[in-house]
Formats: structure tokens, sequence, C-alpha cells
């Protein structure tokens, strides 16, 4: 009888094991049919040790664009950041998020 419990445990801990959910993005494109205004000028501030600067661009909120500054991203060894920009794709925008490539 002790034997079978201890079955059943092991059974029910690697059944539970196997529905354990697991981490999922989703991303939602945004097509729009205005042009991002030119990008701003940004004074960049000095370098920091161990940060790349991702420079400032144009993000689409509530009906309008607005400027969301550059900012220090920590470093990536053996990664450069390609910055967020605008892509036009026959009449409409659509913004194209920054990310790290290799």
């Amino acid at each position: 009888m002790r034997s079978s419990a201890k079955t059943l445990l092991m059974s029910l801990c690697l059944a539970g094991a196997a529905v354990v959910p697991t981490m999922a993005s989703a991303g939602i494109g945004i097509n729009i049919d205005i042009a991002p205004p030119e990008p701003r000028v940004e004074v960049i501030p000095p370098p920091r040790v161990g940060y790349v600067w991702a420079p400032g661009y144009w993000d689409y909120r509530h009906n309008q664009h607005v400027w969301i500054g550059g900012r220090y991203r920590s470093e990536r060894r053996g990664y450069h950041w390609a910055p967020d920009h605008w892509v036009q794709q026959g009449p409409h925008w659509h913004r194209a998020p920054g990310h790290w490539e290799r």
C-alpha cells in the first residue's frame, strides 16, 4: 500500500510538471496613415561604462505622434542596439521597435 501511494504521488508530480505554463510574448503591430515627424536632435549625455545609447523615436499614442526620448540601455556583449524606426508599407506606416542584434 505504501509503495502505491508513493507511485501515485510521483505520477501526480510528473503530471503537474507537464502542465506548467511556458512564457510567451505577443506583439501588436499598428499601421497608421500619418507619416512620423522628422527625428528630434538629441544631446547625448556623456558615455556610461556598461551601457549603450538608444536614441529617441516617435511613438504613436492616442491618435498622435509622441516623442520618446533616448536613454542608456544595459550593454549586451556581442550585440548592438538597432533603434526604433518607422517603415512605410504602401500608404501605411509601421513602427519597428528597437531590439538587440548580433
